[in-house]
């Protein structure tokens, strides 16, 4: 191993030693020439050899700015070179919050790239490649690297796109070239890693050829990975290829899928409800924060959120405590700055009275029907200040990451949505063109209802957007949209029930509004505790969550470091 090293060292570093060489031997050798040389003649030329060169120089930074611009500028098609970085890095295991199923089955690669040994006395291979398929921002290098660290193997890193070129047959000569350098590194430390982010460039499905040749280029590189992957070309080397994609897989060629490539599989998913907490509250630790920012209610905000958008929400939340001269960030901030990310700036628009106290009514019937209606979802903000192209907005989040929704739970979001159009058609006799986004988002859950779930009352079942509308006859079509139409009247005429009892508290959040503009989520459960409406309250402190996590992964103490930052 020791001249797999030093041959290593040689492949890498062989031109700029030649270099160094070359130079000290152009000058010592002149010097050594001109010092048997007369004084007049030695003087004659280094005069000579001093006045030409500026010119020399100049030859010289035109030729190598024409190298240059051809090699890395675009130059000829953009021919430029593909880069493939080398580290050996420093991410552990401790570094990456939550996501314990996948940490599990990285594990288990790391200890077969440790334990290569015994995997070679027992007949067994090390995985060839491994695939991590999941949300941008949720820690697929960050995995990779710790797969990295904890085998103690070199890490090549290139992207996709670094294989795709005009040329034919570049990018197949690229894929030679990298697993050619892993081999070596693979020589030298008993195993190397390749981790290609964005694989699904490289490696989608191929196509055939067109009357100009097209897909030949992607092609070629395709069957070039295979080749590599499929070890071929040296049975011996440890190298194990991590493949990175936040497309669904079916895009990717099954060839490249199939078991002797990408043996394992790995989904990354977004963090639940406590990884969030405590990926605020490592963010919060590097910017001072109020200690008294309820960091389980700001997880509950940050539904559906990757470690990525939370670390960004923060550095809003600080940017936004900077402009107001503070040097403390409040709840305030950091709730600002997921509304500025999520809804957009809020601007002040010239209104008539009228058209504010609509407004404001309008948003007082989502507001009402959402907390009544909808118990799964926590109402956060109301406001009547423009953001984006709506004149208001209720803001409200799920309470918990719920990912298969029930007939009773779409029912209640359609009419969260009709409650703005009920409101306005009570207190004013007439309607806005505010209601319009509304009507589309209940018009679709509604046909999804009907046409897809078979939740309609008709009796009617199976998913009938999957059958081309031309095959459907017209006597079925009119059941559907029959169908879909009752729903929205059913769901129109709940709302104004509510809405009608319920009319002095719509009254009271139409007046708060008006007077206010912006209603956060402890003045919203304020007024209607005054109203007796049982009070939602959030979860504080630990989190007391319903959701079902996975046991931590068991690290040794001697990787365990807590002051590591989470994935990002």
């Amino acid at each position: 191993m020791f001249w797999a090293k030093i041959r290593l060292f040689w492949q890498r570093w062989w031109v700029p030693i030649v270099i160094v060489i070359g130079i000290i031997i152009s000058i010592v050798i002149p010097i050594w020439y001109m010092s048997g040389m007369e004084e007049s003649v030695r003087r004659y030329i280094i005069g000579i050899n001093v006045a030409s060169l500026p010119w020399g120089i100049l030859q010289t930074l035109v030729f190598v700015s024409f190298l240059y611009l051809l090699q890395y500028g675009g130059g000829f098609a953009t021919f430029r070179k593909s880069k493939i970085n080398m580290a050996m890095v420093q991410v552990r295991f401790c570094d990456v919050v939550g996501n314990e199923e996948a940490k599990r089955e990285a594990w288990e690669v790391v200890q077969l790239l440790k334990d290569r040994a015994m995997l070679k006395r027992v007949g067994g291979k090390i995985l060839h490649g491994l695939l991590m398929v999941g949300p941008p921002g949720c820690g697929k290098t960050m995995l990779a690297k710790a797969i990295a660290t904890e085998a103690q193997v070199p890490f090549l890193s290139t992207s996709g796109s670094e294989f795709v070129e005009i040329f034919v047959g570049v990018g197949a000569a690229r894929v030679r070239k990298l697993f050619s350098q892993a081999r070596q590194y693979a020589k030298a430390y008993g195993a190397c890693i390749i981790f290609i982010d964005e694989i699904e460039v490289l490696g989608r499905t191929r196509v055939v050829y067109d009357a100009f040749g097209g897909g030949q280029e992607g092609n070629s590189t395709l069957n070039q990975l295979l080749v590599e992957m499929d070890g071929v070309t040296d049975t011996d080397a440890q190298v194990v290829v991590i493949g990175a994609m936040n497309m669904a897989e079916q895009v990717l060629d099954p060839a490249l899928t199939r078991p002797g490539r990408f043996d394992r599989k790995i989904r990354i998913s977004l963090p639940n409800l406590q990884e969030r907490q405590q990926i605020f509250e490592y963010y919060a630790k590097k910017m001072k924060v109020d200690p008294l920012v309820d960091m389980a209610r700001l997880a509950r905000k940050a539904i559906m959120k990757s470690p990525a958008q939370i670390e960004n929400i923060l550095k809003e939340a600080a940017l936004i405590a900077a402009r107001d001269r503070r040097e403390v960030v409040a709840y305030k901030d950091v709730s600002a700055a997921i509304e500025r990310i999520e809804l957009g700036v809020a601007h002040r628009l010239s209104m008539t009275a009228k058209e504010r106290q609509m407004t404001a009514y309008h948003e007082a019937g989502h507001l009402i029907v959402t907390y009544l209606c909808h118990p799964l979802h926590d109402v956060f903000k109301a406001s009547i200040i423009e953001r984006g192209d709506v004149l208001g907005v209720v803001h409200y989040t799920p309470r918990e990451e719920i990912h298969s929704y029930d007939v009773d739970s779409i029912f209640a979001s359609i009419k969260s949505c009709l409650g703005g159009y009920a409101a306005e058609r009570l207190k004013f006799k007439t309607s806005t063109q505010g209601v319009s986004s509304d009507f589309s988002a209940a018009m679709t859950q509604a046909h999804e209802m009907v046409w897809k779930l078979g939740m309609g009352e008709s009796g009617l079942v199976g998913d009938f957007t999957r059958i081309p509308e031309h095959q459907l006859s017209d006597d079925l079509k009119k059941k559907l949209n029959d169908e879909t139409q009752k729903l929205l009247h059913r769901a129109i005429r709940e709302v104004e029930q509510i809405l009608k009892a319920e009319e002095i508290i719509l009254d009271r959040f139409a007046a708060e509004l008006l007077k206010r503009e912006e209603l956060d989520y402890d003045e919203i459960e304020t007024i209607f505790a005054e109203y007796g409406k049982p009070a939602r309250s959030l979860a504080t402190g630990p989190l007391a969550s319903s959701l079902t996590s996975p046991d931590p992964l068991p690290i040794p103490a001697s990787l365990s470091n807590a002051g590591r930052p989470p994935v990002s």
